[in-house]
């Protein structure tokens, strides 16, 4: 594990912002679509100045978005968190394929719509002994931000994932005309206003605009109320 991964923290503060810690770079990751208007792949944008530590708003009101501005304490936001504190290996429900199985987690989708293409990837798994179909499936399944999928290699016994770099994203979504979720990005560690450790993953998705009912977490809340980050 690299000293970045070690250093780098986001805690979820109570009813507050999320304060991130570690020097842990910041930018703008938009999903970009294909001619049909699916999800295609990623695009990085602006980035911001790297600094030590800063505070990331979850109420969705802050006018300094994406940093936080104190608007969560006027507006007396309930950031309470309800998600499980499960392991996702026990959360997931596992299709099975020739080749690779793939799990998934539903309560962590975050609507980013890469599973879609192609026929949907619940259907792809049972042909992933194709060599065509085995590649947009793995392709497919490792550009899901919130690590709602993963594929597993039955050969190896071992998860397939992308190398992430220890970054963090904020998620746009032209095709949706919204702004999307916080994406940790490389294995960042998360630690609950309370103080539990949720598992640390490489893919994982934090809510930005204040309405998912699975706190930290997105649920794709943000599509429905066409949240902008402006």
């Amino acid at each position: 594990m690299t000293n970045a991964k070690i250093a780098a923290r986001v805690l979820v503060s109570k009813d507050g912002p999320y304060v991130v810690a570690g020097h842990v770079p910041l930018a703008k990751q938009t999903i970009c679509t294909d001619a049909d208007g699916g999800s295609e792949k990623w695009e990085e944008g602006d980035r911001y100045p790297t600094r030590e530590g800063y505070a990331l708003c979850r109420c969705g009101g802050s006018r300094k978005k994406p940093f936080c501005d104190g608007t969560h304490a006027k507006i007396a936001f309930d950031g309470s968190e309800t998600a499980s504190r499960k392991s996702y290996v026990d959360q997931a429900n596992v299709f099975d394929g020739p080749r690779y199985q793939l799990m998934d987690v539903g309560s962590l989708c975050a609507f980013g719509r890469f599973c879609d293409p192609n026929g949907k990837v619940w259907n792809q798994v049972i042909r992933t002994d194709e060599p065509e179909t085995s590649v947009t499936f793995l392709n497919q399944v490792e550009n899901c931000p919130a690590g709602r999928l993963v594929a597993w290699d039955k050969a190896t016994g071992k998860s397939v994932e992308p190398e992430l770099p220890v970054s963090i994203g904020l998620v746009e979504d032209p095709q949706e005309e919204c702004s999307g979720p916080i994406w940790l990005r490389g294995g960042i560690k998360l630690v609950s206003a309370d103080g539990f450790e949720y598992e640390t993953r490489n893919r994982v998705t934090l809510c930005r605009c204040g309405h998912s009912n699975n706190k930290p977490f997105c649920d794709g809340a943000h599509a429905s109320i066409k949240f902008q980050s402006k």
